[in-house]
């Protein structure tokens, strides 16, 4: 176990409209990881929040006839709520239109500046608003009747106006020496390949001044420019740990272990922000994930253009929260592009949840309620079928771990569920309740390990569902929060245990 310190972050975001199961399941895959390094021991911080300023929102606010300060309150605390409801256990939930990120982002304005990295001229080129993106005539794309569209299939217009440039171009090369270093950077590697390509194919200068609004950061010594939207923004990930003047924390965190990011913003985490660094003097982060996208019935992206647009919260309500997290983690393949339906979340669950784990946890529990007056029996001898059960454990733990070090969620809980269901097969082959009738000893030996079993399962498990692993390890008579480090104590003999009760009901389809 290690105290080391482990800072992470999802990308902020832009709430411009009220969030979505896209950006729940991004939050629910990093709090996964969040709580996986925390019962390894390590110190972590993990930081979510809103990204506020931009034209976008000060579109959406003029066609919603309201204030952008008042829509942008109100939609951050949307997200803030997403998570809370969703048991994030983030450690920081910022804003970017907190005075304390405009001081940042005026901070690391001047040290690129001081690089001699930023200097005036004129923007004319396709923007598009709802990316937030400049983008190179090279790079559209055409729709019906020759329109231009991003890369995104978003709509661009052409921009004109005085504006700060970025010198990108100047770390081209020092950015592919980066990839060529540190082939982790950028993470999965096809997000890895496609960045460098980006990058081999040249670089331009970077306008990232606005002057056409004012709602956004302002440029220090440049009166009516406020910063592009996204050197604000990924400003954010130093913001939250103290950057500049938090010394202490700033230096215990930084640089990032992980920034877990969509894979349609790679090129802002994996191109321009280490460039920004690069420029100001200030460590790159050492990984940048891009997840795919969380796609609706019949693949399509998710997107309030097409409206098929799926509220987190209404899922939840519908399934529970353990339901939601446990699937989107063991369905999806992190990484790749992944799909759901009300029919794929209740057959998973059900099988995983209710029948494999709650199933076990109930009988074993009942028994033990019932037949040992609610305490913890004491063992006998351990035969080969006990040894083959906390080997099986044991081994689950290990296989765990290491997929969670490469970032293979769906891997971590196989490997674990593989255990749930070695667990009942022993329960079920020495089956104690007839055993009970001959040998009362053997009988108790069995609920005591597959007590011991459940307890293990539980706390291996408890990163992905918190709220029914707390619970059945509450059964047990355990102390929360859980830690790695619990693994190697087995259970207390004689201490009494509540009455069971389910942790992971089964689900049926919404009428």
């Amino acid at each position: 176990m290690s105290s080391e310190p482990y800072f992470i972050t999802t990308a902020i975001s832009y709430p411009n409209g009220k969030p979505h199961i896209g950006h729940a399941y991004e939050a629910i895959a990093t709090d996964a990881i969040a709580r996986f390094q925390r019962l390894s021991g390590r110190d972590v911080f993990f930081m979510t929040g809103t990204d506020e300023h931009g034209l976008k929102m000060v579109k959406t606010a003029r066609e919603l006839n309201v204030g952008v300060t008042t829509l942008s309150d109100e939609m951050s605390a949307l997200f803030r709520a997403m998570c809370d409801r969703l048991q994030i256990s983030y450690d920081r939930f910022i804003r970017t239109t907190e005075t304390a990120h405009h001081a940042a982002s005026q901070a690391l304005w001047k040290a690129m500046e001081a690089n001699g990295d930023l200097y005036l001229g004129r923007y004319e080129g396709w923007y598009s608003v709802r990316d937030e993106a400049f983008y190179d005539d090279k790079e559209l794309v055409y729709g019906e009747g020759g329109v231009r569209l991003s890369p995104q299939g978003t709509p661009v217009e052409w921009t004109v106006e005085e504006s700060w440039f970025f010198r990108l171009s100047k770390y081209q090369q020092p950015l592919l020496d980066h990839y060529a270093a540190h082939p982790e950077f950028i993470r999965p590697d096809s997000r890895r390949n496609e960045t460098a390509r980006f990058v081999e194919g040249g670089l331009s200068d970077l306008s990232v001044s606005r002057t056409s609004f004012d709602w956004g950061v302002k440029v220090p010594g440049s009166d009516g420019h406020v910063m592009y939207v996204w050197v604000d923004a990924l400003t954010n990930y130093l913001t939250g740990i103290g950057y500049p003047d938090n010394i202490e924390t700033f230096g215990k965190f930084w640089p990032a272990n992980l920034h877990v990011i969509g894979k349609d913003i790679v090129r802002f985490h994996a191109v321009y922000w280490p460039a920004f660094l690069l420029s100001a003097g200030i460590a790159l982060p050492k990984q940048v994930f891009g997840h795919g996208f969380l796609l609706a019935r019949g693949g399509e992206k998710m997107s309030k253009s097409l409206g098929n647009v799926v509220d987190p919260i209404e899922l939840a309500d519908a399934f529970g929260v353990d339901a939601l997290r446990y699937f989107l983690l063991r369905e999806v393949s992190f990484g790749s592009d992944g799909s759901y339906s009300p029919e794929a979340i209740v057959t998973r669950v059900n099988a995983d949840l209710a029948n494999n784990f709650g199933n076990l946890a109930q009988r074993s529990l009942s028994m033990i309620a019932k037949n040992c007056g609610g305490v913890v029996p004491t063992p006998g001898t351990a035969t080969q079928a006990e040894i083959d059960l906390m080997a099986a454990i044991t081994s689950a733990g290990h296989s765990a771990s290491a997929a969670m070090s490469d970032l293979a969620i769906n891997t971590a809980l196989e490997a674990i569920w593989q255990a749930m269901s070695a667990a009942n097969l022993y329960f079920a082959e020495q089956a104690p309740w007839g055993v009970r009738k001959t040998d009362p000893a053997r009988a108790d030996t069995i609920l005591f390990y597959t007590a011991e079993a459940v307890r293990q399962l539980a706390i291996l498990a408890s990163w992905a569902i918190p709220d029914g692993c707390g619970k059945v390890l509450q059964m047990l008579g355990q102390s929360l929060p859980p830690s790695f480090a619990d693994l190697s104590a087995m259970i207390e003999v004689g201490i009494s245990l509540p009455i069971p009760t389910g942790a992971f009901p089964r689900l049926e389809l919404p009428a």
